[in-house]
């Protein structure tokens, strides 16, 4: 999946209602997990963690 040119992936686990995710911005790879039974919001949940991720990202390189 893709968003805002980020790609990254959510799976399911073994375990009910748990997710892993992950993505990558420039060199930098970030991995978690989210509890919801509802697929669509662990994508989102990601899609939040990528926006604070490249808004970090840019400050970063303001400096």
């Amino acid at each position: 999946m893709n968003h805002k040119g980020v790609d990254y992936m959510v799976t399911t686990t073994a375990t009910p209602g748990v997710w892993k995710w992950q993505f990558r911005i420039g060199d930098e790879v970030k991995t978690g997990r989210t509890e919801t039974r509802i697929n669509l919001l662990a994508i989102r949940r990601v899609q939040l963690r990528i926006d604070r991720e490249l808004k970090k990202s840019e400050r970063e390189q303001a400096f």
